[in-house]
């Protein structure tokens, strides 16, 4: 297998032309390669400037999770902190974390940020919502969101063998008409659900609660809803959560 390390967006572009396969950390796909046969071409981007950004507003897809630190807001932050062990975050990237894995831990922290996903085929690179690249497995350059006001990650203790971990992700962002929105996203299982409220000045952390207690979110099992109320409570109790 040949391994090709683009370094420039153009360079990336041809080798996909080309049909070389895009890896990350190839955590998730080595061992099917050990089973089934290994491509001829494999392309990474861990050389590509593009692909390797991190930001208060961006985060590139190709950022190996243990990089991640407190230039990102917090939800990103602990999200990628709770991945696997120390050595598959050594190892794993943001995108193949997103698009290729079924458990997609940093996907409920990405979905309360409201990001976009800056996406690299073979002729164009455009920005898109994570619903398509998550639809049509699309290669991702990056993540882009606007700074949140504050943002919070909690996923609960699980048992091996069992079910993925419930994971709750909460976001505070500045509303277009000058209150605050609250966005919320549960990965349940496999499916991650996200929903959100707006609320202004007046409302108390009871009232915010209240009205997403009538969303799908509010409508998930005790556990879940739990989960969720404890985080948005210390969310709402931040200084800067007002």
């Amino acid at each position: 297998m040949l391994l090709r390390l683009p370094t420039s967006v153009s360079e990336a572009q041809e080798c996909m032309a080309e049909g070389a396969v895009p890896i990350g950390g190839a955590t998730l796909i080595w061992a099917t390669w050990q089973r089934d046969g290994f491509p001829e071409q494999a392309m990474s981007l861990r050389d590509l400037p593009e692909a390797n950004t991190i930001g208060r507003e961006t985060l590139g897809g190709a950022v190996i999770l243990n990089r991640i630190d407190d230039r990102v807001p917090e939800a990103l932050r602990r999200a990628a902190a709770t991945v696997g062990t120390g050595a598959v975050r050594r190892t794993a990237t943001v995108g193949g974390n997103i698009v290729g894995s079924t458990l997609r831990c940093l996907l409920p922290a990405a979905l309360v940020l409201e990001a976009r996903a800056v996406v690299l085929d073979p002729d164009s690179v455009y920005e898109t919502d994570l619903t398509e690249v998550l639809a049509k497995g699309h290669l991702l350059l990056g993540l882009r969101w606007r700074d949140p006001i504050t943002s919070a990650y909690r996923k609960l203790p699980g048992e091996t063998g069992g079910p993925p971990p419930l994971v709750v992700a909460a976001a505070l962002h500045t509303a277009d008409t000058g209150g605050t929105r609250l966005r919320v996203a549960v990965r349940d299982g496999y499916d991650v659900i996200t929903e959100s409220t707006e609320y202004d000045a007046d409302s108390d952390s009871a009232q915010v609660l209240d009205d997403l207690r009538c969303t799908a979110v509010g409508a998930l099992h005790a556990t879940a809803w739990e989960a969720v109320h404890e985080l948005v409570t210390d969310l709402l109790s931040r200084p800067s959560g007002r």
